[in-house]
């Protein structure tokens, strides 16, 4: 597979580069979130799967640059900028936000026939065939903190933590406007495996809302439920990053 056009040095981070045969993970943020919360991911997988985080613009480094308000035209972009070098397997892998996204690249690399992912793999986050995050854009800036918080698994925040965190509400806003107006378009389903994760107790996702991702696919279907909330891939790292492994290593 060649290298897609686009200027892959904006969209991607590679934290802990391997070799040229080495199996890329490429992974999407949760709305809001940006590449950077894939570091610890990165550590546990490393030397054996190279993770390139993606960097939606509107945070960090990109701040300067508006926020992607459609999930189609984001997946267009990233698409674009992947660098993904000739022979080298892939998978893509999104936690929340970042599991339509991924779904979205998947489709899109199989359409254009660029190449399959070994597998997508997807975590918090209901199948694009049911419902989204409508209205959460429109919360005020208090219930708004609240409901961030609680996706986190985290208890109350202090004032401080409150306030640095409403400095990145342009980003979760947009994103979360991209998901409530987001509708897939028809196509025929992905040919790669999908590895569906969710925690039990997730109030973003039910377990069948999670397990209606097998209707978009027509390779292997695994689902894996895992104690938690949300935020169960930080709590549980060694558990998460071992079936992360298995399903990009899986031939």
């Amino acid at each position: 597979m060649t290298a897609p056009s686009g200027d892959a040095g904006d969209w991607v981070r590679v934290f802990r580069p391997g070799g040229p045969s080495v199996p890329r993970l490429i992974c999407l943020p949760d709305a809001g979130a940006a590449a950077n919360a894939f570091f610890p991911l990165s550590t546990a997988l490393a030397p054996g799967i190279e993770v390139h985080a993606v960097q939606y613009p509107g945070r960090q480094d990109r701040v300067a640059e508006p926020c992607a308000e459609d999930i189609g035209e984001l997946a267009d972009r990233v698409t674009g900028a992947l660098a993904l070098w000739e022979g080298a397997p892939f998978a893509v892998y999104g936690h929340g936000m970042g599991a339509v996204v991924g779904f979205e690249v998947a489709r899109r690399l199989e359409q254009a026939l660029t190449g399959s992912p070994v597998a997508l793999i997807v975590s918090g986050c209901p199948a694009p065939s049911r419902s989204g995050a409508a209205g959460l854009h429109l919360l005020p800036d208090q219930d708004l903190v609240a409901e961030l918080y609680s996706l986190r698994d985290a208890g109350s925040p202090g004032a401080r933590d409150a306030e640095l965190l409403k400095a990145t509400f342009p980003a979760i806003r947009a994103d979360f406007r991209a998901l409530a107006a987001y509708r897939p378009e028809p196509a025929p389903p992905l040919r790669c495996p999908v590895t569906v994760l969710v925690g039990d107790s997730d109030p973003t996702v039910s377990v069948d809302e999670a397990r209606a991702w097998h209707e978009h696919t027509t390779g292997p279907f695994d689902l894996q439920v895992f104690p938690g909330g949300h935020g169960f891939p930080e709590a549980r790292p060694g558990e998460f990053a071992e079936v992360v492994t298995a399903a990009v290593q899986r031939r």
